[in-house]
């Protein structure tokens, strides 16, 4: 064996046996200056192969002996701050990555008390002099010269988890250095100084790895903090790599070294915190074509697997899949994937409607992105898509499933369609809507836009006047006119009248018959249009009348078409319809029930008869007064206005104004009217709305069939089954027709259709609500506890998100009457 590693060894033995047992400071000093020759940055430092084997073989277990004989007592054996710093610089000028877990390790096994505030102490200016920094530097050398992976294993897992074993260790006493949000953006910055160096080695023709950087930042994204360390780095390197291509190759490779299991978590990030296509494009490169994780990554598990990207990130992710040839070829595919994932039927059945606007709007951006020779290549797929996906989305009963259908197809067919007609929907614009269209006619941005804001210098401090004249029928005159001129006619432009109408007087009917006989046979449109405004009066005005002819009325009204254009035709319908069931409910609804499950009816008649039912009911459970309700309560009495005489008045407000000015209010109530109060005239009528409609719903008819394809009917009729429930409360029959309900919607629990599940979920709530908790319990055990855990799992596993809430809503409503029993 060579003399010089025996001299080493020796060495380092031999102070550490003299720092166990000396008690003398000017003994100590020595020791630790000959030990420090080894470290190198001494005038008499030690020969570069003793510096290495030090520094390889003796370095941690000298390290635990100062630690293992840090003390109170032992600490004031160093009488000079000289001496004291001389200990500190083993820790933070040594080989960093050993005195990083040398500190961590010895913070983590000892106990409150001297040693652990020093240790702590000494790893926070460990961290503030860029010791991190050098850590993943020296690694980063292990790596190139094959280092040991245990070791650097082991120094991965402390790095990123750092701030868990002081907060751990510290509790409440925890520094600020060592908080996530503080260490992270921290190791960000020094991340970015062991890439600086990492491209000068490059440059000066130096081989370097980038690995252990790599592994350190997937980890922490991986660990949740993506926004912490991203927010700090992204930054740093988008302006760093916009002119440099060295920069942008290490920045490439950074991504690309990120192990496969944390893969996901880095893009993700990146994605989420790049200002724009151009941007990503600049830090990610070619990685998706590269690494198949990633690919996955964003062409499936971003697009199609999840829905939480908001529109900005959708913009930048597939503008960056657009930006390079070699990429555009993923565009075209996951455009395919999307329109097969839109244009299916179980997934519109099954997936939320969040993730169908998701879906959505990634279609409408590739559509954007799309030139025009590849909309040529590929329109025949395009249009083959969009009927399918189309007819899956009208077949919806959810309105907002099928609006976005609407939308998506007219967007495709304006983009495969150069000439000729294009699809148009009719259909209310909303927020939503308005932004899919905004997608389609801007597309995304490929560069980031900088908004900016005018300086208040920029405002004009004049405004020129209008040349236009106010009214368009008259020109404007100029400003100089001689007297002549102004009194001439010749200069006057008439108004244009060619499209003005006569008014015509025409007298509606006044008796129902008569109204009758207009609706059925009268060829007279404005006579018909009359009659279709005072109907509604004439049949509360003369309800003995209406008796009499009620049923033939409700026919007439429930087939009735619209003749001629008239504003609010189906309210005027429906209102009529409502008045004839109120005044005479009990002919009227056997009718309507009857024709309910009749041939011959189209849906949208079959949805009025329900609508009608419904309305006609809540009606009827509103309590009638005759006379007038008082304006205030009898607590909160109010001021009324009473007529006086001028001299009155003045007395009047002399006296309120100084009782006002003397008066106290410790709080001030408003002028209530009292309540109407009266009888519920839907209690004794409930029997005849709800039960013949649960009758004959499992019973399909040539042109009806509510448990097949004409679900969006079986929705409403479950939510007027619930409205019915809800208006019968204290009713007689509201036991009767909760039991009914209960098996009603137990029958149906498994419906694929989200609106007939949130009917159901809806009719439970009616039930719990108007039956008696007593009879609930008493009359309906079993059903109360099936419905229960049936409601446990439509919250824990329902795709739609108002199912979910609804059955919690539920939930909590059956507890509370437990707790009440």
């Amino acid at each position: 064996m060579d003399p010089e590693p025996l001299e080493v060894r020796h060495a380092v033995r031999e102070a550490i046996n003299t720092l166990s047992s000396s008690r003398d400071g000017v003994q100590i000093s020595e020791v630790l200056g000959t030990i420090k020759c080894y470290l190198g940055g001494t005038e008499n430092q030690a020969p570069l192969k003793e510096r290495e084997e030090f520094t390889q073989l003796h370095f941690s277990a000298f390290l635990r002996s100062l630690v293992s004989n840090l003390s109170a007592d032992w600490m004031e054996l160093l009488t000079s701050d000289q001496q004291k710093e001389l200990w500190d610089s083993f820790f933070l000028e040594g080989p960093a990555d050993q005195a990083f877990l040398v500190l961590l390790d010895s913070i983590i096994s000892t106990g409150p008390g001297f040693r652990l505030m020093k240790l702590i102490s000494i790893l926070e200016q460990f961290l503030q002099l860029g010791g991190m920094s050098a850590l993943m530097w020296e690694v980063c050398h292990q790596q190139a010269q094959a280092g040991s992976p245990t070791f650097q294993e082991t120094l991965l897992n402390k790095v990123v988890c750092l701030p868990d074993h002081l907060c751990n260790k510290l509790q409440g006493n925890n520094l600020p250095v060592f908080f996530p949000q503080n260490y992270f953006p921290l190791l960000a910055t020094e991340i970015i100084q062991v890439l600086q160096r990492i491209c000068d080695s490059l440059r000066g023709g130096l081989d370097c790895s980038v690995s252990f950087v790599s592994q350190v930042l997937g980890k922490v994204c991986m660990h949740g903090r993506q926004r912490e360390i991203l927010n700090k780095l992204v930054p740093c390197l988008v302006e760093l790599t916009e002119a440099d291509c060295v920069w942008q190759r290490v920045c490439w490779r950074l991504v690309e070294r990120v192990p496969d299991r944390w893969m996901e978590a880095a893009v993700c990030g990146f994605v989420q915190t790049a200002p724009g296509a151009d941007v990503l494009s600049r830090l990610l490169g070619n990685l998706v074509v590269k690494n198949k994780k990633a690919q996955f990554v964003l062409t499936q598990k971003l697009l199609l697997l999840q829905y939480g990207c908001e529109t900005a990130v959708l913009q930048s992710l597939l503008g960056y899949l657009a930006l390079d040839g070699l990429r555009r070829s993923l565009l075209i595919k996951v455009l395919r994937e999307l329109l097969e994932t839109w244009g299916s039927s179980s997934a519109v059945k099954h997936s939320p409607v969040e993730q169908q606007l998701h879906i959505s709007k990634a279609i409408l951006i590739c559509l954007a992105l799309l030139k025009e020779p590849e909309i040529e290549n590929n329109g025949q797929e395009l249009l083959a898509s969009m009927m399918g996906g189309m007819k899956c989305h009208l077949d919806s009963s959810l309105p907002r499933v099928r609006r976005l259908g609407m939308v998506v197809a007219e967007s495709i067919s304006s983009r495969i369609t150069t000439d000729g007609p294009r699809l148009q929907f009719q259909y209310e614009d909303d927020d939503e809507t308005r932004e899919l269209k905004f997608l389609l006619k801007q597309p995304a941005p490929l560069q980031p836009t900088v908004r900016r804001h005018d300086s208040p210098s920029a405002t004009p401090k004049a405004v020129s006047k209008p040349s236009g004249s106010p009214h368009p029928g008259v020109s404007a005159l100029p400003e100089e006119r001689s007297d002549s001129e102004l009194d001439s006619d010749d200069d006057l432009i008439p108004y244009d009248m060619s499209e003005d109408k006569e008014l015509k007087k025409m007298k509606a009917p006044v008796y129902i018959r008569d109204c009758i006989e207009v609706l059925t046979g009268s060829e007279d449109l404005d006579m018909w249009e009359a009659t279709m405004r005072v109907l509604e009066s004439l049949i509360r005005r003369n309800s003995a009348t209406v008796r009499e002819v009620s049923t033939e009325l409700v026919k007439v009204l429930l087939h009735l078409e619209e003749k001629t254009p008239l504003d609010g035709f189906a309210e005027l319908r429906q209102r009529a319809l409502v008045a004839v069931t109120t005044t005479d409910p009990v002919p009227v609804t056997q009718y309507l029930t009857s024709q309910f499950y009749s041939l011959n009816y189209s849906l949208r008649q079959r949805m009025d008869i329900l609508d009608v039912l419904a309305l006609a009911a809540q009606e009827l459970s509103q309590p009638q007064v005759s006379g007038k309700t008082k304006p205030c309560s009898a607590q909160h009495p109010c001021p009324q206005a009473l007529p006086a005489t001028g001299s009155s008045q003045d007395w009047r407000r002399a006296v309120d104004e100084r009782i006002k000015s003397k008066t106290r209010y410790l709080a001030k109530g408003r002028c209530l009217a009292e309540p109407a109060c009266g009888p519920n005239r839907f209690s004794s009528l409930a029997g005849h709305f709800f039960f013949p409609l649960l009758q004959g719903f499992d019973r399909p008819l040539v042109t009806f069939d509510l448990l097949g394809a004409d679900h969006l009917v079986l929705g409403r009729l479950a939510h007027t089954l619930a409205a019915l429930m809800h208006f019968a409360v204290r009713s007689v029959a509201a036991t009767a027709m909760g039991k009914a309900l209960l098996e009603f919607v137990w029958a149906l629990r498994f419906h694929t259709d989200a609106y007939v599940r949130q009917g159901l979920l809806s009719a439970v709530s009616s039930t719990l609500l108007s039956v008696p908790s007593e009879r609930l319990l008493a009359d309906m055990t079993d059903e109360f506890l099936e419905t229960q855990s049936w409601l446990a799992d439509v919250a824990e596993k329902d795709p739609d998100g108002d199912c979910r809430r609804l059955a919690c809503h539920n939930l909590l409503l059956m507890e509370n009457l437990l707790k009440k029993l």
